[in-house]
């Protein structure tokens, strides 16, 4: 999360009606729908582009794109300052003109797949995910430490989706008196790309999984071995991943595994 103030942001809806509209617009958000989608959910992919290292991120979401069920845009770079709720990890920034331009991206290179592009999410910014949710940005996630759910659903409406980042079994009973759709929850195990150096183990997934009526995505660390293991040992799983995919020497070939490995 980036503690972000729920105002909607001046400099993305005042920017020219040539930037904003780029693409075609879309339909207005069919909640059942997505949420039909979201219960059939396996892999979700946080596109973090620095994540990809020396490639081209882009190119590994186009590639991975049709065996992930969700891309959510997170173009956050590690800040040298360190994170005050996570000793020894650094705070991680974004703008909302960064954010914007990097959904604007994702959204017209998914456009071609039509019916089966992933659903898109914008990771904590409410103004960019309500800036262009008449263009296919589905809904928001959430952390502990951002806009508090209930506000992002008075801004975004009741058929958006918003996801909620949980990181012990009490947050997860928490979220469920929540207007949220689905939680992310971790790291389940130790994580460079958030910076976490423990997990809370795979066993945790499965009881938070047990304890909750919405769909949980294990995040933190996850790998295709991972993966496997949680399938192995405690049945269907939901997983978030961000280097397993983008950093994989075929980004394809690791999201089709997962995919396969999880359903």
């Amino acid at each position: 999360g980036g503690g972000e103030a729920p105002e909607i942001c001046g400099e993305i809806l005042n920017q020219p009606t040539s930037l904003t509209r780029r693409m075609s617009p879309q339909t207005s958000l069919d909640g059942a729908r997505l949420r039909e989608r979201l219960a059939r959910a396996r892999v979700q992919l946080i596109f973090t582009p620095h994540a990809a290292g020396a490639r081209d991120p882009l190119a590994a979401l186009v590639a991975a794109a049709p065996f992930v069920d969700i891309v959510q845009v997170r173009p956050k770079s590690p800040d040298a300052q360190p994170d005050p709720l996570r000793p020894g990890a650094p705070l991680e920034r974004s703008s909302a003109r960064e954010c914007f331009e990097w959904c604007e991206r994702v959204l017209a290179l998914l456009a071609p797949l039509g019916e089966g592009a992933p659903l898109v999410l914008v990771n904590d910014r409410l103004d960019v995910a309500r800036a262009l949710r008449e263009r296919g940005v589905a809904g928001v996630h959430l952390g502990q430490d951002d806009t508090p759910p209930h506000i992002a659903r008075e801004l975004l409406g009741l058929e958006a989706l918003i996801g909620y980042s949980t990181h012990s079994l009490a947050q997860v009973v928490s979220a469920q008196d929540l207007p949220v759709d689905y939680l992310g929850f971790g790291p389940v195990w130790a994580s460079a790309t958030k910076g976490y150096e423990r997990g809370l183990g795979a066993h945790a997934v499965w009881i938070a999984q047990q304890g909750c009526e919405l769909p949980v995505f294990a995040i933190g660390g996850v790998t295709l071995e991972r993966a496997d293991e949680l399938v192995q040992e405690f049945g269907p799983a939901r997983v978030a991943v961000s280097s397993a995919i983008l950093a994989a020497d075929d980004p394809a070939a690791a999201a089709r595994a997962l995919q396969e490995s999880l359903t």
